[in-house]
């Protein structure tokens, strides 16, 4: 597996900025000519975990959010969200479904579920006080 294209983002966390990052880890991936739900998938994975880093990350203050994505010779795509904002104590606990940080906001706790239901494959890792690193992988179909 080689990387055949990759790109760099980082912008402020900002909710704003959320569809920003979906339409532009969208425009990347469109030169895989990814079906129509593929290209939701991806844009639906990437808006949570931007999310989760702007909302719980930083906790609405202010912070970077960096997205790495990568495209390799077998059509897999590779993104990677993180943040340097406050971090995940426990990683099993904050991707169990309902849980939340953030209850006062009426939040779901859905985030890492529908990262999962989108993705082939989420892994997580965090340190308290460093951030928290999201990396979302899909395997497109062959190129029709």
């Amino acid at each position: 597996m080689n990387i055949i294209n990759e790109m760099h983002l980082r912008f402020p966390s900002k909710s704003a900025n959320e569809g920003f990052a979906r339409s532009a880890v969208a425009a990347f991936v469109m030169s895989l000519d990814p079906t129509i739900n593929e290209l939701a998938d991806i844009r639906t994975a990437v808006s949570e975990a931007v999310t989760n880093a702007v909302v719980h990350g930083y906790r609405r203050g202010s912070g970077t959010v960096y997205i790495d994505a990568k495209i390799t010779d077998t059509r897999r795509v590779i993104i990677k969200i993180r943040d340097k904002g406050v971090g995940i104590e426990d990683v099993e606990q904050a991707m169990k479904p309902l849980f939340t940080t953030a209850p006062e906001e009426e939040r779901a706790g859905l985030g890492f579920a529908v990262m999962q239901s989108f993705s082939d494959s989420v892994k997580v890792s965090s340190k308290p006080g460093k951030g928290t690193s999201v990396t979302l992988t899909k395997q497109l179909v062959a190129t029709r």
